[in-house]
């Protein structure tokens, strides 16, 4: 889980105000589960909250006794920074016992306070998967569209006053994190590896996962900086995007896509603030997808299907962004472009899709920074960014 795990923590203890806190970022919390987890799990209450449990895996299987001993729904809430399903003891000890909730950094619809609820999804992807895209007309976000990339989607940074002490905050987080956190989950001894290949990550986002190419950049082995990969992705501080496949489609890119969790993470790495965005298109149009590819994954988070996402590529340059499938078989397809206008040719790698799909085709969409949405072809649209969190 991400650090919003502490704020629905917050919440939920205040809504059931027995529950009671635990953070194992207290050292004596941590030793004293870590010297005696039976005598630490009896004594404690009815219902808590374990923050940071990673950190003490010999916890679990005293948590999984008692359990066992008395099944309550709801008794123990744990929260982490990183991924506790890659710990080997829960999986062993907790298989069967426990329900996983992934929680993002904010969305834009959260932040524009629109509708949550499972049986009212957002209107972006109830369009996709439903009854489409009618043609109307919005206003063109501009400046404000690069703003909200760099703000990124975590409570904190959103609040600082400036866009300096915001990436100094996300830089401070990044450093923190892994600090606190890798220890726990590997024997590295350069911890200050880290924070640079993931710097070096940042200028792939949205990009073909390039391993070889981020490996020069240190010296270390390949097999080594996949290891570190593989890490930061249990910190959930970047993700492979996997490629979409059929026995279709011929020649296709089988290689997946890189991209962190959070583009004002990225921005803020790669020292780019909204005037370095504005004057840097293509950089733009790679923080812009990242920030399309996270804002969708965090609204299908709630959404009452469930969903995979993919990206799509065939080795003649046709692409779409982001591919996504529901298990009933309906693929829908994302293009981002950062223009302002959108031209037929945009839309070569949908109708690539299209045809491998066949009817089990939803919807295609370009989603771009302009006034109009309107029909390019049977089930393809242009459709304004901003429908993203905004009702049409």
């Amino acid at each position: 889980m991400t650090w919003r795990g502490n704020r629905l923590s917050w919440r939920y203890s205040q809504e059931h105000r027995d529950y009671q806190y635990v953070s194992f970022d207290d050292l004596a919390a941590k030793d004293g589960a870590r010297d005696d987890p039976m005598g630490f799990v009896a004594a404690l209450p009815e219902r808590v909250i374990l923050d940071e449990v990673q950190r003490v895996p010999e916890l679990f299987g005293a948590i999984k006794l008692a359990v066992d001993r008395r099944r309550v729904p709801g008794r123990f809430l744990m929260t982490g920074s990183s991924n506790v399903l890659l710990v080997p003891q829960l999986s062993e000890s907790l298989a069967g016992r426990l329900q996983i909730v992934r929680l993002h950094p904010l969305a834009q619809v959260e932040l524009e306070g629109q509708s949550l609820t499972p049986n009212q999804p957002s209107g972006f992807l109830g369009a996709l998967f439903g009854d489409g895209f009618r043609v109307s007309q919005s206003e063109r976000l501009g400046l404000r569209l690069i703003e909200k990339v760099v703000a990124g989607g975590f409570p904190p940074a959103l609040a600082a006053p400036t866009e300096r002490r915001r990436a100094n905050w996300y830089r401070n987080y990044i450093e923190t994190l892994i600090q606190q956190n890798v220890r726990d989950m590997s024997r590295i001894r350069s911890l200050d590896v880290l924070p640079r290949l993931l710097s070096a990550a940042a200028s792939q986002t949205a990009q073909l996962f390039n391993l070889s190419d981020l490996a020069s950049h240190f010296e270390l082995t390949r097999p080594a900086i996949g290891t570190y990969v593989t890490l930061l992705e249990r910190l959930f501080l970047l993700e492979r995007l996997p490629a979409w496949r059929s026995n279709r489609v011929k020649r296709i890119v089988k290689r997946p896509k890189l991209h962190l969790v959070d583009a004002g993470i990225c921005a803020a790495l790669l020292g780019a603030d909204t005037s370095t965005l504005a004057a840097n298109k293509p950089l733009l149009g790679q923080l812009l997808e990242t920030f399309v590819y996270q804002e969708v994954r965090r609204q299908a988070s709630w959404y009452d299907q469930p969903a995979e996402f993919f990206h799509f590529r065939n080795k003649d340059g046709a692409e779409v962004d982001i591919v996504i499938e529901q298990p009933a078989g309906a693929v829908a397809g994302v293009e981002v472009k950062a223009s302002g206008t959108v031209r037929h040719g945009d839309f070569t790698g949908l109708r690539k899709l299209q045809t491998a799909v066949g009817d089990r085709f939803a919807r295609g969409v370009v989603l771009y920074d302009g006034e109009t949405c309107t029909p390019f072809g049977d089930r393809l649209y242009a459709v304004p960014i901003r429908w993203l969190w905004e009702s049409p």
